[in-house]
């Protein structure tokens, strides 16, 4: 597989299916930040974690790479072959956040992002998370996006957020809750 093509050159890219866009279009903006996501999940994945989620993880990287065929798919083409989500993806991060949390105290009140390393950076993986479920979101006013997506994103962006408390508590750090100013 040859790496550059020189088709891109003048500011546009292709889809599977043969369509080509500008690199700017919403639906590139909405895949490339997918795989930005999936880059920080890599990078969560190798760090000090709980085994069992860093197995979770590594499926969630496998979806993510399935997601970001859905969105990068001419949707004038019908007939293509792309992998596809199911209604099991969305529920193994249900029963995770599920899992997870009975470990948790109860929240109450937000929490500053942080503590530690680890903490950090499933945090950063959260925020692009909800970067890319409103691009996505976007992309679908204009265009239709199969609907698990767009329920796949939402609620790994909640299963990340549960990650970070679990991490944090895992790690022996502090939860610092937000105190607003009176």
């Amino acid at each position: 597989m040859k790496i550059y093509t020189r088709t891109g050159d003048k500011g546009t890219t292709g889809l599977f299916g043969g369509a080509r866009v500008p690199k700017h279009h919403i639906r590139i903006e909405s895949y490339g930040t997918v795989d930005e996501l999936n880059s920080y999940i890599g990078l969560v994945r190798h760090r000090p974690i709980d085994p069992r989620q860093q197995e979770v993880l590594a499926e969630v990287q496998d979806r993510l790479f399935t997601i970001g065929s859905i969105l990068a798919s001419d949707p004038a083409k019908k007939n293509l072959s792309v992998p596809d989500l199911h209604q099991a993806d969305v529920e193994l991060l249900e029963h995770e956040i599920d899992r997870m949390n009975t470990a948790l105290p109860e929240m109450r009140s937000f929490i500053l992002p942080g503590g530690n390393d680890t903490v950090a950076f499933i945090h950063i993986a959260r925020c692009v998370c909800r970067r890319a479920e409103r691009l996505t979101v976007l992309l679908h006013q204009n265009e239709p996006v199969e609907p698990l997506v767009l329920t796949y994103l939402n609620r790994l962006s909640d299963y990340l957020f549960v990650l970070a408390r679990f991490a944090a508590q895992h790690d022996g750090v502090p939860e610092v809750p937000w105190r607003p100013r009176k």
